[in-house]
This record gives structure tokens, sequence and C-alpha cells, in this order.
């Protein structure tokens, strides 16, 4: 359980004309090999950003990082772009989430994936071309001696997937990042996609940060969850404690927006008003303008005072960021069997 990816108090931030935008704030968590993470939370609170400095893909010019980032012992903060390039795809791979944007449209499949190959080890192209067929054989891509020449447009949206996961796998790195990998794709190529993930990871040992809106994808492939409001971690636990009893009000109206699935359908109960600007995040908890139990805490706490990200139960693996000694509501049933 020694922690491969461990990230302590980083911070991400970029200057612009109107001010700056405050996209990660104080952000620390671990990660061991064998393990998967899920990190949720609606658009703009910082998953992809924070998951790209990890991957040292944001521009130096632009970005302000501070904190550390440690993957496999190796510092990624203020590392140089020489050692970053032999970092990416040997130590640590990230899938995109739109492969036909990600995918070059002049290059064949093959050769793309043979470039990464080649970038970290000394072989011909021959030899490259071999382990390009392996890898789109190992993804369940049909007929890889012939796929592995044509272009992208000529695959289907979950073949360029797979070629994806290939490229990012063929180095066998020991940390994954899967950026909503399943999108774009239909239910059926979806638990597909979820099932090859899966599959590599045990095969591979590696470690995976899976990032998505669905909390459905959540329950089926994540061994912890980690929980994400406007640049802050709001919760942290394993996933059977964090989708069945929430401790904090965000995580319970990201739950509270899921439609059943079976029984008798109720009233959904959407989270109040939108996101917060990162470029005004308000003071004390960001959360608070949109929480319906923000009169529970007395003298207006939540407003004044930022809560830190500590266990509030009894369980140490249970972190919450909240002013609320406990949930102040329990759900009658698991909300796992709810999940589509």
């Amino acid at each position: 359980m020694t922690p491969y990816l461990e990230i302590t108090d980083l911070q991400v931030e970029f200057p612009t004309q109107d001010g700056t935008v405050r996209a990660v704030q104080g952000l620390s968590y671990a990660l061991p090999l064998g393990r998967t993470l899920a990190i949720v939370g609606e658009s703009g609170s910082g998953k992809s950003v924070s998951s790209m400095a990890v991957m040292g893909l944001h521009d130096p010019r632009s970005t302000r990082i501070t904190g550390s980032i440690k993957v496999g012992g190796k510092e990624i903060v203020g590392m140089s772009e020489r050692n970053l390039m032999a970092f990416r795809g040997a130590d640590a791979s990230m899938i995109f989430q739109d492969p036909q944007s990600s995918l070059h449209p002049y290059f064949t499949i093959g050769d793309q994936i043979m470039e990464s190959y080649r970038a970290h080890h000394r072989v011909s192209r021959k030899t490259a071309k071999a382990r390009a067929i392996e890898m789109l054989d190992r993804v369940g891509i049909p007929n890889p001696g012939r796929r592995v020449d044509q272009y992208p447009h000529e695959f289907s949206g979950g073949m360029r997937q797979r070629a994806m996961i290939a490229m990012a796998l063929v180095n066998d790195p020991k940390l994954l990042i899967a950026d909503e990998p399943t999108t774009a794709l239909d239910v059926t190529v979806q638990a597909q996609i979820l099932d090859l993930i899966a599959d590599l990871q045990r095969d591979f040992g590696s470690a995976v940060v899976f990032i998505t809106h669905d909390l459905g994808v959540v329950a089926e492939i994540a061994d912890d969850v980690l929980v994400m409001y406007a640049g802050n971690a709001v919760e942290h636990g394993p996933v059977k404690q964090i989708l069945g009893t929430p401790l904090h009000p965000y995580t319970w109206g990201l739950l509270e927006s899921i439609p059943a699935v079976s029984g008798t359908p109720g009233p959904l109960h959407p989270i109040p008003g939108s996101p917060p600007s990162l470029l005004a995040v308000p003071n004390g908890c960001a959360f608070h303008p949109r929480c319906e139990f923000r009169d529970r805490v007395a003298d207006g706490l939540c407003g004044e005072k930022l809560p830190d990200l500590v266990a509030r139960t009894a369980d140490p693996d249970r972190l919450s960021r909240c002013h609320l000694t406990g949930p102040d509501r329990i759900f009658e049933t698991d909300i796992l069997p709810r999940l589509p």
C-alpha cells in the first residue's frame, strides 16, 4: 500500500487579464499500485486540471504550480521538459476524453503507437510494429495485423478509444489516468471499455485515476472516490462508504440528482444554483452559497472559514471538508442499487 502517486498541497493557478483563476487549491491524496481512484465533480471543479499537472502538461509560461507531485518517488513539479518527456508514457500515461481529436488524422494508428514505443525503447521499426500489433490485439481490436495500417477515421468511436488505451499502455506505465474515456460512447461500448481497463489494471498492476461525471461508472470500477468542488477536495474515502453514506452536502446533492432505476420513482433534488467562478471563489466553504445545511452551523462559520479535510467519523479513511460534525441525513437504503 505504499503510494505510487502522492500529491501534497497542490495548487494550480492561471493568471489572466481578469484576475487569477484558482483552478486547484491545496489538493492532497495518495494512490498505491493496484487501486483505482475515481475523481468526480461538476465541470470546472479541477479534476482534469489536477491530472494534467500530474502529467506535466501545463505550459509553465502561463501556469503557476506549487506543492508536490511525486510519481514513483520522482518529483514532477519543477521537472525539466527533457525529463518530463522521458517520464510521460514510461512512468505514467493518460487516456484523453475525445480520441477523435487526440489521434492525428494524417498518421496510421500503428505509426502513432509505434512512435510512443520508440520514444522510450531503442528498437527497429519492425519490432515496434510487432509491439503495436500485440497491443491492438490485447485491447480487443479485431484483425490487428490489418488494422495497424489504418487511419483513425477508419475506426469506430469505441475502436479509437481502444487504440488510445493501447497507446497509453504500450510502455507498461505504472500510473494510468483516464479522463472521462467513456463519455462519447454508447452504453454497450462503455461497459466493454470499463471491463478492458479493469482487466488491463489486473494484468499490469497499475494505479488508475479515473475522472468521470457518471456515478454509475464510479460504483462499478472504483476502489476509492475523491469528490472535488471549486478546486478543493471535499470528500475522500472508499467507494461503498462514499456512495452509501456520504458526509458532505455536495456529495449528497450529486447522489440525489440521480433518478431511481427501479421501484417507485420519486422527485429529483437538484443542487440549487451554479458552481462559482474560479476567479472569485466564495470565502469559507466554497459550497456554502448552495448548501441547504449552512444554517445548521453556528455563527455563520461556513461563510468565514474553510474547513479542513479531516476524518469526521471513527473511520480514519473517511475524510470530509465540512463544518457539520456528522451526517445530518442517513439514506434509508444503500445508494448503490439505485445507480444506473
